[in-house]
């Protein structure tokens, strides 16, 4: 099974949060986890966002974001082109999506396509989870 995560799924594998321990025999189970490029921005702006709330212990952040880089090297990523843009832009005027929540769902559809078989997208977002849905992606939350 290929897994794609996008940001809120991804973090759930670093920052103990609902639903973690179940993405991550979901993630260990996965012949290769995918995600797109902007994660990596997504994920370093969610942690920063973390520790200034006060959800980070003492000294967490920094060997979470050390874990986090180990572990980005492992991931396969999907790049940004410009038909992956328009396809985005498809995809959040048709699913009333945010714009980076519509790159990730054309991310995985277009890998799906590129690989000719199926996949399993992860979302804690219900409204990206419903958009995947509605575009025939196995989900998972």
């Amino acid at each position: 099974m290929i897994l794609y995560l996008d940001t809120s799924s991804l973090f759930k594998l670093f920052v103990r949060e609902q639903g973690s321990q179940e993405l991550e025999r979901v993630a260990e189970t996965a012949e290769a986890v995918t995600t797109s490029i902007i994660a990596y921005t997504e994920f370093r702006g969610s942690l920063a966002r973390a520790e200034r709330a006060g959800r980070l212990k003492g000294g967490t952040y920094r060997q979470t974001l050390v874990q986090f880089e180990r572990a980005w090297s492992r991931y396969s990523r999907v790049e940004l082109d410009e038909s992956l843009v328009r396809s985005a832009g498809e995809l959040a005027a048709r699913h009333f999506l945010r714009g980076l929540d519509a790159i990730h769902l054309a991310s995985a559809i277009a890998l799906r396509s590129d690989l000719g078989q199926s996949l399993t997208f992860s979302t804690a977002d219900d409204r990206l989870a419903a958009a995947a849905g509605a575009e025939r992606l196995s989900v998972v939350a």
